[in-house]
C-alpha cells in the first residue's frame, strides 16, 4: 500500500523539509543575530514571545507532519528498491535525528529553561549572553542543514521514484 502512495509522501515531505529549513534558516542568519543586538532584557522577551506563538496548529502540522511522513517515507526506503531507495532513507534520517531529534534533545530545553526566567533578572542576563545565544543558534544550525538536506534528498528520490 505504502508503495502506490509512496511518490504523494515524497513530495509531500519534501514540501515540509522546506517549510522547516526556511524557518530555521531565518532564525540562523537574520533573528537570533537581531535579538542578540537589543539589550538582554529585550532579546529575552522578544524570544520568550516567539517560544510561546511559535507552538500553533500551523507550525506542529508542518513539524510534526514533517517527521511523520519522514518516517513512512523512511520505511519505503527500506521496503521498496529502486534509485530513490538510498534518498528515501538519508532524507528520513537527516530529518528525524538532525532536526526532530535535535530541537527535543538541545533547542526546546534551552527555550525551557530561557521562558522560566524574568527577562529583567541577571540569570536570565547571563543565560543568555553565555550560553543560549551560542549554543541554541549552534543547534539551530545543525537543524537547519538538516532540513535542508532532507529537503534535497526528498527532491532527488521524488525525482528518483
Amino acid at each position: 500500500m505504502i508503495a502506490g502512495l509512496l511518490p504523494l509522501l515524497i513530495f509531500s515531505a519534501a514540501i515540509g523539509a522546506g517549510l522547516n529549513a526556511g524557518l530555521f534558516f531565518i532564525f540562523s542568519v537574520c533573528i537570533m543575530g537581531a535579538l542578540g543586538r537589543l539589550p538582554a532584557e529585550q532579546g529575552i522577551a522578544a524570544m520568550q514571545a516567539i517560544n510561546v506563538v511559535i507552538v500553533n496548529p500551523i507550525f506542529l502540522l508542518a513539524f510534526l507532519g514533517t517527521a511523520v511522513l519522514s518516517v513512512l517515507v523512511l520505511i519505503g526506503g527500506f521496503t521498496t528498491g529502486g534509485p530513490a531507495r538510498f534518498y528515501l532513507v538519508a532524507g528520513g534520517l537527516l530529518f528525524l535525528i538532525g532536526t526532530i531529534l535535535v530541537t527535543i534533545v538541545f533547542n526546546v530545553p534551552m527555550n525551557d529553561a530561557l521562558q522560566a526566567l524574568d527577562p529583567q533578572s541577571a540569570e536570565a542576563t547571563r543565560m543568555w549572553s553565555s550560553t543560549y545565544l551560542v549554543d541554541w543558534v549552534r543547534w539551530n544550525h545543525v537543524r537547519t542543514l538538516s532540513s535542508i538536506g532532507a529537503l534535497g534528498c526528498f527532491v532527488l528520490a521524488f525525482r528518483a521514484a
